[in-house]
């Protein structure tokens, strides 16, 4: 079977359309097309069901859908091990970011990764460190760069590059910022901002609270970080940004309870050959931190 097919069966069964999956192959959809059409006559059976814009796998398309994975992941471990015999950093290295890290952690040593082997083909994709990390669990992507999980899984391997440090934050005028040593207490009787529940971020953030048995009264949650700062400096409530984050529009408040640390890093899963390049890029990360 032609891994170009298999790729395309994947991308389409897993965004359930082929003009989203064209989009994630870089390919055009009559071309995403072309390729289903041709495992299907490899196959000789229907693959999906086409019902208006509805696109669904019939039985024989679930069924392949685990073997197309193994398939892939099997020829993908096999040129990372070859490549990685001959010592060489090269080949393709597919990652996933978050946004925060990608504009706050990663040019520098992304521009030194491109500079020292510019033979690798880099594949990023940016996504939410949650849906990246269920990404690489599902060997999509080699490593991911995210806000690491509080509570990692025994399946996935993770590594701390940085220390993200948080602060509590609210508009200069808000009454929160005249005062001295704010508890969380005094925290929780105010509106605030936070990402969405499902989030790493989140969980650090409620684990605080939930150990003084705390409730928190979240007025709006968001996973972008940007529209939290700018609705905070506007008064709508306080939050707990990154400290890249804080500019002169928003303050940080005078609180007793210590920084929110949240660990930034790598996760790869353990069963997926690291090829040469996705082990140069992590030594790379490694040694940003560090100056």
């Amino acid at each position: 079977m032609d891994s170009l097919a298999l790729k395309a069966f994947m991308a389409v069964a897993e965004h359930g359309s082929f003009s989203r999956a064209a989009d994630e192959l870089f390919l055009t959809q009559p071309a995403v097309s072309k390729r289903i059409v041709k495992l299907e006559n490899q196959l000789k059976t229907q693959l999906f069901d086409r019902i208006g814009r509805s696109v669904s796998l019939t039985v024989a398309g679930q069924h392949l859908l685990p073997k197309a994975k193994a398939i892939l992941d099997a020829m993908d471990n096999t040129a990372h091990e070859l490549t990685n015999l001959s010592g060489l950093v090269g080949g393709k290295l597919r990652i996933a970011t978050s946004h925060h890290i990608s504009l706050h952690r990663l040019p520098v040593p992304l521009a030194k990764f491109i500079a020292l082997y510019p033979q690798v083909e880099l594949d990023i994709q940016f996504a939410e460190s949650e849906v990246i990390y269920e990404g690489v669990l599902q060997g999509r992507w080699q490593l991911g760069i995210i806000t690491l999980n509080p509570e990692p899984l025994a399946q996935l391997q993770q590594k701390s590059i940085w220390q993200d440090t948080m602060q509590f934050v609210a508009a200069p005028d808000h009454p929160l910022c005249s005062q001295v040593c704010v508890d969380l207490s005094q925290l929780s009787s105010f509106p605030a901002l936070l990402s969405k529940s499902n989030t790493f971020t989140r969980s650090i953030i409620e684990g605080d609270f939930e150990r003084q048995r705390l409730a928190l009264n979240v007025a709006m949650s968001t996973n972008h970080l940007d529209t939290i700062r700018m609705m905070v400096g506007i008064g709508m409530g306080w939050s707990v940004l990154p400290h890249t984050l804080i500019n002169s529009q928003i303050k940080v408040i005078d609180t007793l309870a210590p920084p929110i640390i949240r660990q930034l890093g790598c996760v790869w899963h353990p069963q997926r050959s690291l090829s040469n390049a996705a082990q140069a890029f992590m030594a790379l990360l490694e040694k940003s931190k560090l100056e």
